[in-house]
């Protein structure tokens, strides 16, 4: 029936054409049309969300307490609030984060700071003080270009090898505790991206790391000393405690994993981590000759999460809500060398705030 009703179609279409044929002209005569090509939006794949994290050991350099018993407590607690996009579009990826991070008293916002005796005091009258704790904003952007997209090729994927892609991006942040710290750094470099099962990846980018500007008190002139500015022979300090620090290397590394594995009826759960090392950068007050800086690693080894609101109402609604808990750890932090640097020392000894490790946890929520 099918080939019988096709076959009086094009029959009858026949007839129309032969009979039009001779009231109208040869380019009058309809053509055939061409199927338009299905549209596709220009970002692929968009993913907003939403995150708030308690870290109960988080640390600030420089910033301490001593107990009534002597002993120094480097930690303090932050609550996280953070914003992250991620999309994918024809030739790459774009990721962006905003984080906003909320420290208990033992990191104090201006007024106040720690001094020589290891006490939290204003800094207007150098006597003790309780201030709210400090609060820093730090944005981070990273952009891929892959190489398999912008040169039409799949040369670049072999074997669990998914794609080679320039990598660019930029970190910022600000806060307002005494010091003012305020940075601007510039990353460039190559990103090689992994497969892993379970819909895993495993991305590591080696890349080119200039923090061309870093503002912080604890470099400038006449807030601790008279000090000699720089560029003045034997110069102790700058002006206005603006650094720049020498471009560096850096490594940066992430993975996640489904742990599929699990029998079907537990396939909420996965695991992810990164990590990030930094070279030496110069002094801490760069350009001025000071202590150096030392390699730093920044990490979340790993970070367990269930997928709430899968397990509550389906795989549809796969990653609407996550819970989480990761476990951190910050080496060197900054840059400063925790068996060296002033901020890190208190009485010759650590003061417990250039290393951070802690256990954290929260929930995240896409929209």
């Amino acid at each position: 029936m099918f080939d019988l009703r096709r076959f009086l179609t094009a029959a009858a279409l026949s007839l129309i054409a032969l009979t039009a044929n001779d009231f109208v002209r040869a380019d009058d005569l309809a053509v055939k049309s061409v199927k338009k090509t299905p549209y596709l939006p220009f970002f692929l794949v968009v993913d907003d969300r939403l995150t708030y994290a308690w870290m109960p050991k988080a640390t600030d350099p420089g910033l301490f307490s001593v107990r009534p018993n002597g002993s120094v407590n480097g930690t303090t607690a932050k609550q996280v609030y953070a914003f992250t996009h991620f999309d994918i579009w024809a030739y790459g990826t774009n990721f962006l984060s905003v984080s906003m991070m909320k420290s208990d008293h033992n990191d104090p916002a201006n007024p106040c700071l720690t001094n020589s005796s290891g006490a939290i005091v204003s800094s207007v009258s150098g006597l003790p003080a309780s201030c709210a704790g400090m609060t820093e904003i730090y944005g981070l952007f990273r952009s891929t270009f892959g190489w398999n997209e912008i040169f039409n090729t799949k040369a670049f994927a072999i074997g669990p090898l998914h794609n080679i892609s320039f990598d660019v991006g930029m970190d910022a942040n600000t806060e307002n505790s005494f010091l003012a710290n305020s940075k601007r750094a510039v990353v460039a470099g190559l990103q090689f991206a992994f497969d892993l099962p379970y819909k895993g990846y495993f991305n590591v980018a080696p890349l080119a790391y200039w923090e061309y500007s870093s503002r912080n008190a604890f470099a400038q002139c006449g807030l601790f000393g008279a000090g000699i500015p720089y560029p003045a022979a034997g110069a102790t300090c700058l002006t206005d405690g603006e650094r720049s620090f020498d471009p560096t290397w850096s490594v940066e590394a992430n993975y996640y994993m489904d742990l599929g594995f699990l029998p079907e009826n537990m396939q909420f759960w996965s695991i992810s981590g990164r990590a990030a090392w930094q070279g030496p950068k110069g002094y801490e007050k760069n350009p001025v000759v000071s202590t150096p800086t030392v390699v730093t690693l920044n990490s979340e080894p790993i970070r367990l999460t269930f997928d709430a609101s899968k397990a509550l109402w389906g795989p549809r609604y796969a990653h609407f809500v996550d819970l989480w808990v990761a476990y951190r750890y910050w080496q060197n932090k900054f840059g400063l060398d925790h068996n060296r640097s002033s901020s890190c020392l208190f009485k010759g000894s650590s003061n417990n705030s250039c290393a951070e490790e802690t256990v954290y946890a929260g929930v995240t929520m896409k929209f």
